[in-house]
């Protein structure tokens, strides 16, 4: 079989592209499953986001005829975000080719191009590990490189504010653990300025703050009823449950020894606010793709130097952005 294969149109870039994105499932992780991203096509490698600092504030009443009172003017501030780029390599020898044999109705082409999918969805799983990293990043305000100490993004530098941090004392047996809930309800809903969204709060806890919430003594009996009855709900609800009106779920992903959620700490979520969690996404650096509007993934192959195979490019240019950062608060144990 001749390297010449690869000449034909179904390992074009569009075609290697369409496959990635559409035949290859992704595989998202926990909070790539909660659907809080909103996916965002660019045709840059830049976004530019335009942030007023207004408020919701009551009207006062005024005599009928006379002058409105008149909203000050705000000041606008226009601020740039680059995208990331996440490129991964993997490659087809001429012997892996040589040694294929076409099987059924199977062409030689299809059997091929079987191959290169094998190939491009390994490279697929790479960048959607990276994708929830980024996510976890961009819930917590900073984006972390794969090293797990490169910033990438730092929303609250970006925005000019300070994180939130709210203690839970849950080493102390008198905290009045559901008033710390209400709390950090109202906080949240004050960092919202009064948007209106789905009103849910939903926190991601590091195993060792979720051990310690559970067995505080006003939490345990809650939490046995709730365990007790685990058999009448979905599935949906077994890695948590509600407690003062928010749902607690044990976060315990990890890349190596980082752990996505640091020992002792949570992370407090509102869900369903329009707009606060987008995902960018800007075209590949190919010649074929500029100025195109960006897709989550792309592949690429082009023959390597003296024949010996073919090289492909899986890739992605996303930007994971939270753009209320103090709306998602800290808790500590």
């Amino acid at each position: 079989m001749h390297l010449d294969i690869f000449n034909n149109d179904a390992f074009s870039v569009s075609q290697l592209t369409l496959a990635m994105n559409e035949s290859i499932p992704r595989e998202p992780g926990r909070i790539g499953r909660l659907g809080l991203f909103r996916e965002e096509p660019i045709t840059t490698t830049t976004v530019s986001i335009e942030s007023m600092g207004s408020s919701i504030a009551l009207v006062q009443t005024s005599a009928r005829g006379a002058p409105a009172p008149v909203v000050g003017q705000e000041r606008r501030k226009l601020r740039k975000f680059e995208v990331a780029h996440l490129a991964r390599e993997g490659a087809v020898y001429a012997d892996e080719v040589q040694n294929l044999r076409a099987f059924g109705s199977e062409t030689e082409i299809e059997t091929v191009q079987n191959l290169v999918n094998r190939k491009v969805a390994l490279i697929k799983r790479n960048i959607d590990a990276t994708f929830e990293w980024h996510r976890m990043g961009a819930l917590k305000g900073q984006v972390l490189d794969a090293d797990g100490t490169s910033v990438l993004l730092d929303c609250f530098a970006d925005f000019g504010v300070t994180q939130i941090v709210v203690d839970f004392a849950l080493d102390d047996d008198t905290t009045d653990v559901k008033q710390k809930c209400v709390d950090l309800k109202r906080a949240i809903r004050r960092e919202l300025g009064g948007i209106s969204g789905g009103g849910t709060v939903r926190v991601e806890a590091s195993p060792s703050f979720f051990d310690a919430l559970v067995a505080h003594p006003a939490v345990k009996a809650a939490y046995d009823r709730w365990m007790s009855g685990e058999f009448l709900r979905t599935t949906q609800n077994e890695d948590g449950f509600y407690f003062g009106g928010i749902y607690w779920a044990e976060n315990d992903d990890a890349v190596g020894a980082t752990q996505f959620v640091a020992d002792g700490e949570a992370y407090a979520i509102p869900v369903g606010i329009r707009d606060q969690f987008i995902a960018y996404f800007a075209p590949a650096d190919y010649l074929e793709t500029v100025n195109t509007m960006g897709l989550p993934y792309y592949a690429k192959q082009w023959n390597m130097e003296g024949g010996k195979g073919v090289k492909i490019e899986g890739q992605s240019n996303p930007l994971f952005l939270n753009t209320r950062p103090r709306a998602v608060v800290k808790l500590t144990a």
